[in-house]
């Protein structure tokens, strides 16, 4: 084989492995190995469970895959999860003293009022990223380090309870024509952002800022408040995913969501987000959250240890930024 042949056939598994047919066929051939290796795999309750660990971490890293599109990193967004969802069960217990006959008010209003906070958080990163120019990294964990102590200060580390039934039975448990509302909701976020980024002004802006933020200036693009409302974005889906886990398991917990700012990070790298920024969409991201809620759940299933499964999560990782890296010196050579 002569080597401009050699070369287009590297080009071509490059862009096989970063484009989302191949993460198809790696979702089927995963299931169809696990299936087989372990038959419960195919139980009703084992998809349901699947489908809902694929539609959490898909929400929380649609706003990691926003903000590394605009070239940064969230690594708060594991702890803002936990407050969220300590706030959450506070709230509701809270406001159905002061509103007992209004307790879907009172649900709404502790939902807001997490979500919001959540935002807020996020919000305060991207101030300290796009205002004064500190790293992403640093900013991130230094707020990571501020809302878990927060968390854990509050609470002492006891769950609370105290959420009512209807929300964890319509919300956490519940199902809609066979589908769980978790699922449906996780799509609705990944067909709404997919919209925006496809369809709007606001996304065409978030990748020109990932792409080159000085020539996205020129071009009149805001990118000081739209960076901090990228990562306001990113802190509101957060405490999004602490309130679905929260109405799943019942109680508020500050230990929730401990390696949810790793998984969010590989969903968006395995679903073809750059860390160069400028590229990634969410349809794709949606996929990638649903692989590795996939091979999770095949390893639990196969009993294989937890500490091996953070360490297969590593290299799925590693694999995925090995491939990003080729396919964007690909792009940079033309």
């Amino acid at each position: 084989m002569s080597a401009p042949e050699q070369s287009r056939m590297r080009e071509r598994l490059v862009g096989m492995l970063t484009s989302g047919g191949i993460l198809i066929l790696l979702i089927v051939v995963t299931a169809a190995v696990t299936a087989y290796i372990q038959p419960r795999f195919l139980n009703h309750l084992n998809i349901i469970n699947v489908l809902r660990n694929a539609a959490i971490l898909s929400i929380v890293s649609l706003g990691q895959m926003l903000v590394i599109i605009v070239g940064g990193f969230d690594l708060s967004v594991g702890v803002i999860v936990a407050f969220a969802s300590v706030e959450t069960a506070f709230l509701m217990g809270l406001l159905l003293t002061w509103l007992p006959d209004f307790p879907v008010l009172a649900v709404i209003l502790a939902i807001m009022l997490a979500v919001a906070s959540g935002a807020l958080i996020g919000m305060a990163n991207g101030i300290f990223v796009s205002l004064f120019g500190l790293s992403p990294f640093m900013v991130t964990l230094a707020m990571s380090s501020v809302v878990a102590g927060v968390t854990f200060y509050f609470t002492k580390g006891i769950p609370i309870y105290g959420i009512p039934d209807f929300f964890l039975t319509g919300v956490g448990r519940g199902q809609m024509f066979g589908v769980p509302v978790v699922a449906v909701i996780g799509v609705a976020f990944v067909a709404l952002v997919a919209l925006m980024q496809r369809f709007t002004s606001l996304g065409r802006h978030v990748y020109a800022i990932g792409s080159n933020i000085n020539a996205a200036r020129l071009s009149g693009v805001n990118a000081t408040w739209l960076l901090i409302g990228v990562y306001a974005a990113s802190g509101a889906t957060a405490a999004i995913t602490g309130i679905l886990l929260t109405a799943r398991i019942g109680s508020g917990q500050s230990t929730l969501g401990e390696t949810l700012a790793l998984e969010s990070i590989a969903a968006a790298v395995v679903g073809g987000v750059s860390l160069m920024g400028g590229t990634g969409r969410a349809e794709r991201v949606m996929l990638g959250a649903l692989f590795l809620a996939l091979v999770s759940n095949s390893m639990n299933l196969i009993r294989i240890d937890s500490k091996f499964q953070t360490l297969v999560l590593g290299v799925v990782l590693i694999a995925a930024v090995c491939i990003e890296l080729l396919y964007g010196a690909r792009r940079r050579h033309g």
